[in-house]
């Protein structure tokens, strides 16, 4: 494989839509340069406008997996997608922390289809915060940041209480400035402004926002960069089309 490309992994669920999960991550790895593995943490029957069912794959195989990846890989970054467990996640990034330390990690929190399809259960908050703290970054939207820190929003949660890691609260559903993005880092928090651009609707957006930024971060972008750089790169592929489904492109 190329020795100039940083590897980059995505550990997420197969839409086989192509328009969400492992398919899109590749789409976007590849149009970033980067090279791109995926382990498969789910397999689903859905389409860009329904999902019907979900067959999870079984913990052990996906340890194994990323065991053998990282064995024979340096990994640089890896995106995590959908779970069926805050015990599958922990698990997940223990591996792959001892594996290798310096291996920086995205969460997806996948909570719930666009249908309602609960797949990640909150029962346990303090081992939540634990897991999340060894984590490089978090992509919720507005939606799911609730369920992750209660009272987030309308309580102000971040003023209160420490935040266990980096948060890229999507702006997608902040209906007070549809679009703007906030990046809460350990001492500010950033604004990150739409552009002019038309943007529609697409069905996997997070997956390839997030996705974008596991890109950016392997080619040594800081955080705030590789940030700014991905809400362009989501910018021009809701642009792509009319439709739930985008096109690739830089």
């Amino acid at each position: 494989m190329s020795e100039n490309r940083p590897f980059v992994l995505t550990i997420a669920g197969l839409d086989p839509s192509g328009g969400a999960g492992i398919l899109a991550d590749i789409k976007t790895f590849e149009q970033h340069k980067v090279s791109g593995f995926a382990i498969s943490t789910a397999n689903t029957i859905q389409t860009e406008n329904q999902f019907y069912e979900i067959q999870w794959t079984d913990l052990s195989f996906v340890i194994r997996s990323i065991e053998t990846l990282f064995l024979n890989y340096k990994i640089t970054v890896a995106k995590i997608g959908i779970l069926s467990s805050l015990y599958d996640l922990s698990r997940i990034i223990s591996t792959i922390k001892l594996l290798s330390p310096s291996t920086k990690i995205v969460w997806d929190p996948v909570l719930k289809s666009t249908t309602k399809f609960e797949f990640l259960n909150i029962k346990d908050y303090l081992d939540l915060n634990k897991i999340i703290s060894k984590i490089d970054l978090l992509t919720p939207n507005y939606n799911e940041i609730e369920i992750l820190f209660p009272g987030f929003i309308s309580k102000k949660y971040w003023k209160e209480n420490q935040l266990p890691t980096n948060i890229l609260l999507k702006g997608g559903h902040n209906e007070t400035a549809i679009g703007t993005d906030l990046l809460f880092l350990k001492n500010e928090i950033l604004e990150l402004f739409p552009s002019d651009k038309k943007c529609f609707e697409k069905h996997g957006s997070g997956c390839v926002l997030s996705s974008s930024i596991a890109s950016n971060l392997a080619l040594n972008q800081t955080i705030t960069e590789a940030c700014k750089n991905a809400k362009i790169y989501i910018e021009n592929y809701l642009n792509s089309t009319s439709t739930l489904t985008g096109y690739h492109y830089v």
